[in-house]
């Protein structure tokens, strides 16, 4: 049993949740019970995830899509309503991070996607590693871009959108921003990368992709960030000795 507090600050630290502008609020959004034993980890805090908090007697949720997100609505009504009641009601602590989780140089989705894509990483082309979003990169094998997405899809389980570059050529140097990342592919572009990974596509960035000589590969949002709260979740389990439990809640978007 560990004290939530304690465990809560650890992960503020180890992810320098401080330092980040974000979109919402980074850290502990709903409190709970004041000691923890069992911590339930997901992508995103939604009902069917907390429907196995409460089933698992989880004492925190562990997410990357948390609450309060910059301009939602303030009140607390309908989906909103149910999911803290269900926190609430069963005295559970939500514990969320956004960007510092995509950021971190070994546990963040960036750095847990590269691992399980097999990518070299080279560093970030928007900051420091452990800073920068935009990850970048090459491969040990130099491959086509159908070649590229099989292997993604492979190794995601989730067949991505490939979005090819006639002006593009073998991939050698890849980037990559899990999520909602998609206009990151100007970036990834101008300095030289031969195909961009996100998660997300809009209209614009098929137009992107082919004009600007890149070829592109939308992941999966969800597929792409699963990985980051994971491995969060098992540094506390060794670190704290909580028994940690990731559950994926299935989102073909």
């Amino acid at each position: 049993m560990t004290n939530r507090d304690e465990l809560v600050a650890a992960c503020d630290t180890e992810l320098a949740a401080a330092g980040f502008r974000d979109f919402t609020a980074n850290g502990l959004q709903v409190s709970g019970r004041g000691e923890i034993t069992r911590v339930l980890s997901g992508v995103t805090a939604c009902q069917a995830l907390l429907d196995e908090a409460v089933a698992w007697q989880a004492d925190m949720v562990l997410v990357h899509h948390g609450y309060f997100w910059k301009n939602e609505p303030v009140q607390v009504v309908g989906m909103k309503r149910q999911r803290l009641a269900t926190l609430l009601g069963h005295d559970i602590n939500l514990l969320a991070y956004h960007l510092p989780l995509d950021a971190h140089a070994t546990l963040g989705n960036n750095a847990r996607l590269a691992d399980r894509l097999g990518f070299e990483v080279s560093g970030c082309l928007d900051g420091e590693l452990g800073q920068g979003l935009l990850w970048h990169g090459s491969l040990t094998t130099p491959m086509t871009a159908t070649d590229l997405a099989q292997h993604v899809g492979e190794r995601l389980a989730r067949e991505p959108l490939l979005i090819e570059s006639p002006r593009a050529s073998d991939i050698r140097r890849v980037a990559w921003c899990t999520g909602g990342a998609q206009d990151m592919i100007i970036q990834a572009a101008e300095a030289g990368a031969d195909a961009f990974i996100s998660g997300e596509i809009s209209e614009r960035t098929t137009h992107l992709a082919r004009e600007m000589g890149i070829h592109y590969l939308a992941a999966g949002h969800h597929a792409t960030e699963r990985y980051g709260v994971q491995a969060l979740g098992e540094w506390l389990a060794e670190g704290f000795g909580v028994e940690h439990r990731f559950v994926d809640i299935d989102n073909p978007a």
